[in-house]
């Protein structure tokens, strides 16, 4: 049995929960700096959405924590509960994020135009990589055949190149974010410091996910060339 694969995963499966970890605890930490303003996360995500001439994105409240999202197929920013109506740091960074997000599409920004063209072949490639994947390499050990070994690092790589193409969305949003904090004097000094380590964190665990997938891509490409 080839143990490199569960290696590596469980290499960048210790990286990630430490982010996890991490990026947890960064926003219990500045969760516990309150806004000078008293803005609620809500009202920092109203304005600036107002502040960019977006008058058709909704600002809503959505269960759980660290559940926020824009979502574009209905023009909404979600935002937890522990954002949408509290007023501090990280609840300012969060939804300044979030509206990153709804700029983005409202401006037709590439990286997400080509991010969201990638969703439907990466729910196909997600659903059946596994199988595919196990099923190519059992093919190859019995017959000469790599078809669908190819197949299944076919898939890896829409998965792969999805979570790569995500990174300049998530940071071109949070750029948006403490861009527009600081210019329009919402938070404090303290307080944008707050929200700028708050959102490192979170672009961290994209990072390593990213890097994770690249890893477990190269390793298989690498194996069906020496197995060739």
């Amino acid at each position: 049995m080839n143990f490199i694969p569960l290696i590596i995963g469980g290499v960048f499966a210790l990286i990630s929960a430490f982010v996890s970890k991490r990026l947890k605890s960064k926003f219990a930490h500045y969760s516990k700096v309150h806004l000078q303003n008293g803005l609620t996360g809500a009202q920092i995500a109203q304005k600036m959405l107002r502040d960019n001439g977006i008058s058709d994105v909704q600002v809503i409240s959505t269960p759980g924590q660290l559940t926020d999202h824009y979502d574009p197929r209905n023009k909404t920013v979600n935002l937890s509960e522990v954002v949408y109506g509290h007023a501090n740091a990280a609840a300012a960074a969060v939804a300044a994020h979030e509206c990153g997000h709804a700029i983005q599409h409202a401006q037709a920004y590439s990286w997400l135009t080509m991010r969201s063209k990638l969703v439907p072949a990466v729910g196909f490639a997600s659903k059946y990589l596994s199988f595919v994947i196990m099923a190519g390499f059992a093919i190859v050990a019995f017959t000469d055949s790599y078809f669908v070994l190819m197949i299944g690092i076919a898939l890896f790589s829409a998965t792969t190149l999805f979570s790569f193409v995500t990174l300049p969305v998530e940071f071109d949003a949070s750029s948006r974010a403490l861009k527009w904090l600081e210019r329009e004097n919402m938070v404090t000094e303290n307080e944008h410091a707050g929200a700028k380590d708050a959102l490192k964190w979170a672009a961290l665990t994209y990072v390593v996910a990213a890097l994770g997938s690249l890893a477990n891509l190269v390793y298989y490409i690498s194996l069906l060339n020496r197995r060739r």
